[in-house]
């Protein structure tokens, strides 16, 4: 947005998904007298000043972020926001504490991207997703006319970010927005989007307790941010309010089809192909750096799941999101605009696959490595450092596995005799641990 890394990542699929609801077991009753574990399983009186400890503590976090309100007010009003508009929309505004618990817990990171496509692209989000095309044809297909993004892509989006508008999320932005910010993890960014957000309040298209959204502070059935909002939102329905948290969906689903125009949009191109490579083929090459007209890939033996060659929709790259064990894809350029959306591999391939699947094509041909799992923020930072010891110098231990990481992995990788996928592994983390002793 602008760029939309709405740090959503998790906007996309926890705000976007139906979360079904366990039921609590009965009661058990027994007739034995109860263990000594069970009855240490019971609540237990706390000691006195435990509950006066933490609610000193609550009035302090709460004083400090009142004061923080306070501060900031002077920088809103600096930027243009009226002093009734701040008024209005912190009326009753308090620190969330289930915001922060969220931010560092986001689905598109942390999760292994099967069990994300899993549920992204599930049989139910598909079967809605064909009825929401059926439903909105016109409107639909009047927005693929006017900005040239394929009716899928903008349904798909939709159905990522609040399946198809039943769950667009009911926190309020500005608490959450103001929470992020007075955290401090990533304060300027989510700063800006206060202010972004205090101009739409300013500008009369919703009304402050009306704007709700998801815990990052995205909004609307497809989840802009407030910045995004500001720059892409458009009014198609021609009432003078861009209304992306109404009932009808028209102004959103423009909004996003808009934002993606804007970004390079290239109408007929695919995100991206499934691919199988050949026996031997040099992992090197599949790099985001790396881009060939898909008859050059066909030429070393890079084809469809059928053998046959992609057709040249445009230069492209190979991405193998689980290394070479899982599914490998051909990206093209729509996959870096989608990407502007949201950051995150898994959700632009869960966007562009949805998509498929709404136009008609099947699952994906390849297994995933389901017994993998994804490495803990620990383990990729023990990983970064192994690595470094080992010779191949990652420049930092940060945790996040970018071209520097990928590269040392694949020295690495190279120097062991494995595939140099440069794929972050629980086994190469093993290997790792193995040869330093």
């Amino acid at each position: 947005m602008a760029p939309v890394l709405r740090i959503a990542i998790l906007t996309g699929l926890l705000s976007g998904a139906a979360a079904a609801q366990d039921s609590a077991p009965p009661p058990r009753v027994s007739a034995s007298p109860p263990t000594a574990d069970e009855v240490a399983q019971r609540p237990q009186a706390r000691p006195d000043g435990l509950n006066d400890a933490r609610a000193a503590e609550i009035r302090a976090r709460d004083a400090a972020f009142d004061d923080w309100v306070a501060a900031f007010r002077g920088r809103a009003l600096v930027q243009g926001v009226s002093g009734a508009t701040f008024d209005a929309a912190f009326e009753d505004v308090g620190y969330l504490d289930d915001v922060i618990e969220r931010d560092r817990n986001q689905a598109e990171f942390t999760m292994p991207i099967w069990r994300y496509l899993d549920r992204a692209v599930s049989d139910s989000r598909v079967e809605n997703g064909r009825a929401a095309l059926e439903e909105r044809a016109r409107l639909l297909d009047a927005i693929e006319l006017r900005y040239g993004v394929e009716k899928e892509i903008v349904t798909a989006v939709w159905g990522m970010e609040s399946a198809y508008g039943s769950h667009r999320g009911d926190i309020d932005t500005i608490a959450a927005l103001a929470t992020l910010a007075h955290d401090g993890r990533r304060g300027s960014f989510f700063e800006a989007q206060l202010i972004a957000a205090l101009k739409i309040l300013q500008s009369g298209d919703v009304a402050p307790r009306d704007m709700q959204g998801s815990w990052a502070g995205a909004m609307g059935h497809t989840q802009f941010i407030p910045t995004s909002y500001l720059a892409y939102a458009v009014d198609f329905t021609g009432d003078g309010r861009r209304d992306i948290w109404d009932d009808n969906p028209a102004d959103a689903l423009a909004s996003t089809a808009s934002y993606l125009s804007s970004f390079g949009w290239v109408t007929g191109q695919p995100w991206g192909v499934e691919v199988t490579l050949p026996e031997g083929f040099d992992y090197s090459l599949a790099s985001r750096d790396v881009k060939r007209q898909p008859s050059d890939w066909a030429a070393l033996g890079v084809t469809r799941p059928d053998g046959e060659a992609v057709d040249d929709f445009g230069a492209a790259s190979i991405l193998l999101p689980a290394g070479a064990q899982g599914a490998a894809f051909m990206i093209f350029k729509n996959f870096e605009v989608i990407e502007r959306y949201n950051t995150a591999d898994a959700y632009v391939i869960g966007v562009g696959h949805l998509a498929d699947r709404l136009a008609g094509q099947g699952p994906l041909s390849t297994e995933w490595p389901r017994e993998d799992r994804t490495l803990t923020f620990d383990e990729r930072v023990e990983l970064q450092r192994l690595l470094t010891r080992a010779g191949f110098d990652t420049q930092g231990a940060d945790g996040r596995v970018g071209p520097l990481t990928i590269r040392a992995i694949r020295g690495y990788q190279r120097q062991t005799g494995a595939v140099p996928d440069g794929y972050a592994s629980l086994m190469l983390l093993d290997d790792l641990r193995d040869d330093a002793g």
